[in-house]
């Protein structure tokens, strides 16, 4: 026999059903216990499958974040952007927005040793993933082994693939590490991807008319670095080193 339907049954059945369709549930098991549930009991089913979405979501977080390969946890949450320099018409509260990886565009992290490119690289990348962004971040040295490695087995393809289908993909230390030949090309193929594919964030020491020593090839170099200029933005990276300033070894990292 079907119940009178009240305001509060009402709100509840329909956030009842919500949660049950994210969750699979068949729609005529859903009917048939809304049709003849106490409001007591949809209360409790509803907390029920409230706290199992919370569960799920955690789970998929835990699960994105690692397959992105953080070195480690950061957060731009205290961030010091006191050194950092956008490009005119931009700033810290567009790049929070995240905005840029729905476009598809780039960035550039440039600056000396410890100047805090990679933390906040790893930040942005770590806001992504709890957005629901997919994200890897590489070192450059461990991708180019990592392609290596997948070349040699025979499934290069597909690791390139599953490397382009990321929202955003973090290049680490582009220029700390020379490369040879077969290492320059295997860099090649990811960074030159077209435009449109995917957003890079990538961290480096160097500046552009230099980047020829990287790849071994200027025309390689060239053809990256028109890519990530006409899609992307330089932010440089100034002040001191925050490593030197906070250095235990110069005992200026300890507690007062």
């Amino acid at each position: 026999m079907a119940r009178a339907a009240c305001p509060d049954r009402r709100l509840l059945e329909s956030s009842l059903r919500g949660k049950a369709r994210s969750m699979l549930f068949s729609s005529s098991v859903v009917d048939e216990f809304c049709e003849e549930a106490t409001l007591p009991e949809m209360r409790a089913v509803e907390g029920l499958l409230a706290r199992q979405m919370e569960v799920r979501a955690a789970n998929q977080l835990e699960r994105r974040m690692r397959r992105a390969r953080f070195p480690a946890a950061k957060s731009l949450d205290g961030y010091d952007f006191s050194q950092v320099s956008f490009p005119d018409g931009y700033g810290e509260a567009d790049l929070r927005s995240l905005a840029f990886i729905d476009a598809c565009q780039d960035f550039v992290f440039h600056g000396k040793t410890g100047r805090g490119k990679t933390h906040l690289a790893i930040a942005v990348g770590a806001a992504a993933v709890r957005a629901g962004k997919s994200v890897r971040f590489f070192t450059v040295a461990q991708l180019v082994m990592h392609l290596a490695d997948a070349r040699d087995r025979g499934r290069l393809r597909g690791e390139l693939d599953d490397l382009l289908s990321a929202d955003l993909l973090v290049l680490d230390e582009l220029g700390y590490v020379p490369l040879d030949v077969e290492g320059a090309r295997l860099l090649f193929q990811v960074m030159s991807a077209p435009e449109g594919t995917q957003s890079l964030i990538v961290t480096t020491n160097i500046e552009f008319s230099r980047w020829g020593t990287v790849f071994g090839d200027d025309k390689m170099a060239a053809a990256v670095v028109d890519r990530l200029v006409y899609t992307g933005r330089l932010v440089e990276f100034n002040g001191a080193s925050y490593r030197m300033e906070n250095a235990l070894m110069l005992g200026k990292g300890e507690a007062e």
